[in-house]
């Protein structure tokens, strides 16, 4: 029987399930790693003897041997090290989280079978910049943007433009009394050009702002397409960034179609960073243009995969992972 490693945290959503369950009836064991549990409760060791390379995965239940596996499904890698720093002395604990994070990954990305997602494929994907570059260069339609920490160049952007919204790089919250308060896309007008001086101690992503008329999540997993669209502005807290009132709009979306050619242009989108896995966000104006806005390496899909019969995302992903649909290879050595 076929072994499929998933690497995720004990926290993680129902979604887990629901591929598991479809990788039983493609006939393959599921081993489940959550890193939260590594390595206070979860051991791991990789020997190298006797001309043999041997992975073991302890969990307070069982002993796997990782070594024989036929796929990884890197689905997240939270709240690793989970306890760790009331176990050590401080002046241990940032070297020890170095130790882990590199044994995790390293393991990950030495693993010679299939993995649908990897650290370093994340890492790629993390540049907005090459994403925008690369749709751009495959004929995908993506908004007027400036990357910039020169508040002179944002200026000139924001006055040519007019209505101009401003975004981080990366996702993320800033904590205040132990409050998250996440960074969403907003609008930057013209009576705000002074907060940009800021932008010397952290760059920005500024875009000209798309009329919305819809807005899409695709979700691609191997060579199978899941489109869906809402209309974001039905509520005033969703207009500029759905995910500020995502709650009001998840029952909202439903599926729709893609153009043959945009449906075309994002699968050349994972040809070329050879991956079988994107969330794809994407704004269609009133004039009917698809605007590419991102590709999230590991993007959410549980709440669309709801509105699914019988969960299709989780159903391609669990084909894909058993060889059971195309997938693109990406093992180390073929």
């Amino acid at each position: 029987m076929d072994k499929i490693l998933i690497i995720t945290h004990t926290a993680d959503n129902f979604s887990i399930e629901k591929v598991t369950e479809y990788i039983g009836k493609n006939g393959c064991e599921v081993i489940r790693f959550d890193v939260d549990l590594y390595p206070l409760q979860n051991k791991l060791s990789t020997v190298f003897q006797d001309g043999k390379w041997v992975s073991i995965l302890e969990t307070q239940e069982v002993k796997y041997r990782l070594d024989d596996i036929s796929a990884i499904w890197y689905r997240r890698a939270y709240n690793m090290g989970k306890g760790l720093r009331d176990e050590l002395e401080a002046k241990f604990y940032g070297a020890a989280m170095g130790e882990i994070r590199n044994t995790i990954f390293g393991f990950i990305e030495s693993v010679d079978v299939y993995s649908l997602g990897k650290p370093s494929v994340y890492r790629r994907l993390d540049s907005k910049e090459e994403q925008l570059k690369v749709a751009d260069k495959i004929g995908l339609k993506i908004p007027e943007t400036c990357l910039t920490n020169n508040p002179e160049e944002a200026r000139k952007f924001i006055l040519k433009h007019q209505n101009v919204v401003a975004k981080m790089q990366t996702g993320f919250a800033i904590y205040e009394d132990g409050v998250e308060n996440v960074v969403f896309t907003n609008v930057v007008s013209e009576d705000r050009l002074e907060e940009l001086d800021s932008l010397l101690y952290c760059p920005m992503q500024f875009q000209k702002m798309i009329e919305k008329k819809k807005e899409l999540r695709v979700t691609i997993v191997g060579r199978d397409v899941y489109a869906f669209e809402v209309d974001s502005q039905q509520f005033e807290d969703s207009k500029v960034d759905w995910r500020k009132d995502g709650v009001n709009l998840i029952d909202k979306w439903v599926r729709t179609e893609l153009p043959g050619d945009v449906e075309e242009k994002l699968l050349e989108l994972l040809d070329v960073y050879n991956v079988d896995y994107g969330a794809i966000d994407i704004i269609v104006s009133p004039e009917d243009e698809y605007f590419f806005i991102e590709i999230n390496a590991a993007g959410e899909f549980f709440w669309l995969d709801n509105l699914t019969e019988e969960n299709l995302i989780s159903k391609s992903i669990a084909d894909v992972l058993c060889d059971k649909a195309p997938r693109r290879n990406n093992m180390v050595t073929a």
